[in-house]
């Protein structure tokens, strides 16, 4: 569960690609790397239920929903830290993911905020 509301989206996603360029678009301005970062913790519940679910075997949902909300987040922060900067769109985007300590995980959205203009 977070405890800031997560940024709204601020570029369309489909203006973010992991790629070095957007097909159909030409890129006018680069505003140079942006981030979003998100440091979580496993709340103790999530990590009794999650235990309780290794028993059974299969998909650990408590930490596929944890995951994916925290992906989420950092890439909403990325895309608003773009657009604070200028740009509308953000190519060769990255994730990048470390424990802090046990149990506390950062998540690093990151990529090239550009300007880009319709062909």
């Amino acid at each position: 569960m977070s405890t800031y509301p997560p940024p709204q989206l601020s570029i369309d996603p489909s203006l973010a690609t992991t790629g070095l360029e957007l097909p159909g678009y030409r890129i006018v301005r680069n505003y140079g790397v942006v981030r979003g970062i998100v440091v979580r913790s496993r709340n103790l519940f999530g990590t009794i239920g999650a235990g309780l679910q290794t028993l059974i075997g299969g998909d650990i949902t408590l930490f596929t929903e944890l995951c994916e909300k925290t992906r989420q987040d950092s890439f909403a922060m990325m895309l608003l830290h773009a657009s604070q900067l200028g740009a509308n769109a953000v190519i060769a985007v990255r994730y990048d993911a470390n424990e802090l300590m046990q149990g506390v995980t950062e998540v690093l959205a990151y990529g090239t905020a550009v300007y880009v203009e319709k062909l």
